[in-house]
């Protein structure tokens, strides 16, 4: 398949600034709210949006994530019907709109919002490309590399592993239910989007899933931001594998077409990433990836 110059345009990276959330629509999302218990307390939340982890005890209720202001209140609705407590920690794993889009919602019944140190400035960035500065809500604490909250029975932690799908992901990790809430580190079997502008590198996040696998068991369950259709948002480390694969593959391809001269619209116009034959691939979301290690393998260059 041959794009024009318009397509091309169209699907670059470039174009994404200030779209931090344009690859949701090809997304499979729930039409209705719905929260599913995992282990020990722990458990999703899905709607609309990047998956909301939770953990609702006698002692805590936490927070990962937001979603959307709508679906934000419909899982707080819910968190009321399940916990008498406020919120004592919402912790977002990044800054997009679809993971603190609910954050104003939740914020009146929320003790504290944790994120990573580069989270509040690149939503705020975020907010004033799209005139939603009003709507937000922002971390009141933050951190560089590690965060821990002990809860008595159970103890929630964030760790930082550099840039990757941003330059603000967090991995947070139930550590007594052995459950780790990846956010968009990890979009099962679907092409991911890779925000170059919010600081994202490929090969940072190639380098970070095998740490992330070292640091956890190997029965450790996963929740990830998203899904192609017809897969799960929970998951084990071969599904990390498997996305780190992924990339591996994309900057092969755009590697291999750089070396024999070819143009950046021929390489990227490919239906589907070379041997990911199980990814939910689509042309603009593929062309978006290739897009970005194009952008990422000539700047090294």
């Amino acid at each position: 398949m041959i794009w024009d110059r318009r397509d091309f345009v169209r699907t670059s990276s470039l174009a994404l600034v200030g779209s931090a959330v344009g690859h949701l629509p090809l997304l499979a999302q729930d039409a209705t709210p719905r929260f599913e218990e995992l282990r020990r307390n722990v458990g999703a939340f899905h709607m609309r949006g990047g998956t909301i982890g939770w953990l609702i005890s006698d002692n805590a209720l936490v927070v990962v994530d937001s979603q959307y202001p709508d679906t934000a209140d419909a899982c707080l609705n819910g968190l009321k019907m399940r916990s008498s407590r406020m919120i004592d920690v919402l912790v977002n794993t990044h800054h997009h709109g679809d993971h603190t889009g609910g954050n104003k919602v939740l914020r009146a019944a929320t003790r504290e919002i944790v994120a990573h140190a580069n989270v509040p400035g690149l939503q705020r960035r975020q907010a004033a490309q799209r005139g939603t500065e009003s709507d937000q809500a922002y971390p009141d604490t933050t951190f560089d590399e590690h965060w821990q909250m002990d809860t008595g029975d159970e103890v929630v932690s964030a760790k930082y592993y550099g840039s990757a799908h941003t330059s603000g992901d967090v991995v947070v990790t139930f550590e007594r239910a052995n459950i780790t809430h990846l956010g968009d580190l990890l979009f099962n079997r679907r092409d991911p989007f890779v925000d170059r502008p919010g600081g994202a590198s490929i090969r940072g996040w190639i380098e970070l899933l095998p740490q992330v696998i070292d640091d956890h068991e190997r029965d450790t369950l996963y929740i990830f931001g998203h899904a192609g259709e017809g897969f799960p948002v929970t998951g084990n480390a071969d599904d990390l594998v498997v996305q780190q694969r992924y990339f591996e593959s994309v900057l092969e391809h755009v590697g291999r077409g750089i070396a024999a001269g070819r143009s950046q619209e021929q390489i990227v116009s490919i239906e589907q990433v070379p041997g990911m034959n199980e990814h939910r691939s689509t042309p603009p979301s593929v062309a978006r990836v290739l897009n970005v290690a194009f952008e990422e393998l000539s700047a090294e260059q």
